[in-house]
């Protein structure tokens, strides 16, 4: 085989496939005995180097990867309702029809609805609701049915 260049580039010689690999017999280009002769050798393995191994070096982290944490809930803001029309009942169908959130994502993690914006229409929420955009859909008219 040639690579771009024009030079020959050789196949890995495989250790242990007999005379034809290209490797010899017997030993296979492994020297004679030992663990490294013998099976595969864990790449972490240090052998008896234990006080100064590289893995006691490390930060000792209990239950890393065990427990995932929670998943919180999409957060929609009031301004964004203002797309929806006059009077309508907010639910979690209503904002994927209306494109606001993934039909997919709000069934995963669950949707609330948080304060930051200003809302200018009368509607009724069905939704879990913070305790500022509770206070501003009524002052606009609208109803929270938490």
């Amino acid at each position: 085989m040639t690579d771009t260049q024009g030079l020959v580039t050789r196949r890995k010689k495989r250790l242990g496939r007999g005379y034809g690999s290209g490797k010899g017999g017997h030993t296979s280009g492994r020297g004679q005995k030992g663990q490294k002769a013998r099976g595969s050798v864990n790449v972490l393995f240090e052998g008896l180097k234990v006080k100064k191994s590289f893995i006691k070096r490390l930060p000792l982290r209990r239950g890393k990867g065990r427990f995932s944490a929670k998943k919180k809930p999409l957060v929609v803001n009031l301004q964004y309702l203002n797309v929806l029309p006059e009077g309508s009942l907010v639910d979690l169908k209503l904002l994927v029809k209306h494109g606001i959130i993934k039909e997919a994502d709000a069934k995963a993690f669950g949707v609330k609805i948080l304060g930051d914006g200003k809302l200018t229409k009368k509607i009724t929420i069905k939704l879990p609701i913070s305790k500022s955009a509770a206070e501003k859909v009524k002052k606009a008219g609208g109803k929270v049915e938490a």
